[in-house]
């Protein structure tokens, strides 16, 4: 059965914040102790004794990630003597969470003298839900200085973090640190604060308003129920640029929903590692940074290390067929993929491919064009470029113009689809192959 958009609303926060504080509660005293960065759900900073094992099973899992894009113009030296809080929603939930910090595009080592996690009390609200703020350290200190180009992940905290909720990351950096690293079209409005606000649980101060994420690339769960994560990477389809803001609206959104509430779906954490612009086989230029690293050049960075990575989805193609220098031959584009194939069974990863979408009617489109789009999607209905296909060509194009997206669910330019579109693109994957284990025979 069709779902509508509507279906998939946001998070009741009142009573989701009075079981957060139970669940805290519950959870304090299923801890016997805190284990290690791999192998229990850490260390808590303001806890003085030592690591042990946890007294339940699990395993960390991501519930939330943005791809650093690029260096933020205009931030030659970066954000000092301000507080950045970053709004993100989960995707599954956990008992213990941590969070990584990205400078890849710093020029300077990046301070972070004080780091915090909180749930929000409303949604797209820098005000922490009460009983929720929570100090982060990083090697059991509460400053970490991140390296030029390098990544830091904090240690973990306890705090039932539920799934479908958002989430306040903030982090407070005192002194100059070069070109800030983000993620452009985040489609959520995250805040930024004058001073040192990283533990302030009222979002007062908070004036400053933002449509970036900044620094934060990844929030981990430790989860007892979460089978794994599925990665899903690509360009700004993935990203969701023409999604509704603040609706959590992606079609990854939509998937996760369906992960979490649909009888028999596996259990998995869902993670959005789309860079709208981004292609294939060559990287953002000059002339659009923000476009990111070719998918090839990024992909065992953005997918296959992710925690408890169990398959990738990738959606990719159509910007390198649309951005110059464009690439028209089709079987260059499907070694691209294979490429990525390789990586992936090299880790033993699974991973499904999709179709790329029709865009007639769009500024960039050509009968040529089609053309290509349409032999490298035959190569890939073939099986023998992906593990599986989800044919999302199929799912979203216009029976009665099939080089054209489906009116409803064209956002109005004929190239990104809108909300509607997204929801028919996560109802097109199959979730029963989602959780097959080994890699197929290609």
């Amino acid at each position: 059965m069709k779902r509508s958009v509507g279906s998939v609303g946001s998070v009741g926060y009142t009573p989701l914040v009075g079981l957060a504080s139970a669940v805290v509660l519950i959870s304090t005293a299923i801890f016997v102790g805190f284990g290690g960065p791999d192998g229990g759900p850490g260390r808590d900073p303001h806890t003085p004794h030592g690591p042990a094992e946890p007294a339940v099973s699990g395993q960390w899992v991501g519930t939330w990630s943005a791809s650093a894009a690029a260096a933020e113009p205009g931030t030659l030296d970066g954000y000092a003597g301000m507080s950045m809080r970053n709004v993100v929603h989960t995707s599954v939930g956990g008992s213990a969470v941590r969070i990584r910090l990205s400078n890849l595009y710093g020029t300077r080592p990046l301070v972070v003298g004080h780091a915090s996690l909180a749930l929000a009390l409303a949604p797209s609200d820098p005000t922490a839900a009460a009983g929720t703020m929570r100090r982060l350290a990083f090697d059991g200190k509460p400053a970490v200085t991140v390296p030029a180009g390098g990544a830091v992940t904090s240690d973990p905290v306890r705090l039932a973090v539920p799934g479908d909720t958002d989430v306040l990351v903030t982090t407070y950096s005192p002194s100059p640190s070069g070109p800030a690293t983000y993620h452009p079209y985040a489609r959520q409005t995250s805040y930024l604060a004058r001073g040192d606000r990283a533990e302030d649980a009222t979002g007062a101060a908070y004036t400053e308003q933002s449509p970036y994420w900044r620094y934060l690339t990844g929030v981990d769960v430790w989860s007892a129920k979460a089978h794994g994560t599925v990665v899903a990477i690509g360009d700004s389809i993935t990203d969701g640029i023409t999604s509704t803001a603040g609706a959590n609206h992606r079609w990854t959104d939509f998937l996760a929903a369906r992960l979490r509430d649909e009888p028999g779906a596996p259990r998995y954490g869902v993670l959005n590692q789309g860079i709208s612009g981004n292609r294939l086989l060559l990287d953002g230029g000059r002339f659009s940074p923000n476009n990111g690293p070719s998918l090839l050049s990024r992909f065992e960075r953005d997918a296959l290390s992710r925690p408890g990575v169990r398959a990738v989805i990738v959606e990719i193609g159509v910007n390198d067929l649309l951005k110059s220098p464009r690439q028209l031959d089709p079987e260059k584009i499907v070694a691209g993929m294979r490429q990525l194939v390789r990586q992936a069974h090299a880790r033993g990863v699974r991973v499904t491919g999709a179709t790329l979408l029709p865009f007639g009617g769009h500024r960039g489109y050509s009968d040529r064009l089609d053309a290509v789009r349409e032999r490298v999607n035959r190569i890939i209905r073939s099986g023998t470029v992906y593990d599986e296909v989800v044919d999302f060509d199929a799912a979203l194009r216009d029976p009665a113009s099939p080089d054209r997206l489906f009116p409803a669910y064209d956002s109005g330019d004929h190239l990104h689809p809108s909300d509607g579109g997204y929801l028919a693109m996560a109802d097109a994957v199959d979730l029963d192959r989602l959780r097959q284990a080994a890699p197929a025979a290609l």
